[in-house]
């Protein structure tokens, strides 16, 4: 039995649930979210508590049960406190600003680099060098990371470029140029 599949979840307290069509829909403070359920899964909702139960033990239904769980479970946090990425830019004359909904970034090219906003999404820039992306959905939020980081990633000579904060760039060696043959 899978371990995190069978692991009950707690509806909290403002989020409202709904499975209706083999499609899940919670609704809460941050947003609202929905989620197509396999067919093969069971989702019962009572008492606050939903538990996802799968009909027999078919390789299929085993791989589907623990996913189906973190993704109902990944529903409720996001409604409720939302998720985040923090970007950090390094490199001279690298920075960020924002003005309304759109960000400007210098990243070294000739042109800025400019997004925006979206309708589920929220960037914040509180100071030039770091770059922070709310939003209700782990999945859209860490996909948007993903593309601004894509802009300019980090490179391993001198570290300049936009990397998340948790991790950690390997650096390499220049060559070694002087004192060669002569």
């Amino acid at each position: 039995m899978s371990r995190i599949g069978r692991k009950p979840i707690n509806i909290p307290a403002g989020v409202e649930v709904k499975f209706e069509n083999g499609v899940l829909t919670a609704k809460g403070p941050k947003g609202t979210l929905t989620q197509n359920v396999h067919p093969n899964m069971l989702v019962e909702i009572n008492n606050g508590i939903i538990e996802v139960k799968r009909p027999n033990d078919d390789k299929l239904n085993r791989s589907l049960h623990g996913l189906t769980r973190t993704l109902i479970h990944n529903m409720m946090i996001g409604v409720t406190e939302g998720y985040k990425k923090e970007l950090d830019v390094n490199g001279v004359g690298y920075r960020v600003q924002k003005q309304g909904k759109t960000v400007t970034m210098n990243l070294g090219f000739s042109h800025p680099v400019i997004i925006e906003d979206t309708d589920d999404i929220t960037i914040e820039v509180p100071n030039p060098n770091k770059i922070i992306i709310h939003g209700a959905d782990k999945q859209k939020v860490g996909q948007f990371a993903a593309e601004v980081r894509e802009k300019r990633p980090p490179e391993p000579y001198k570290g300049k470029g936009i990397k998340y904060v948790d991790e950690h760039i390997r650096r390499k060696e220049g060559k070694a140029g002087k004192g060669g043959k002569k």
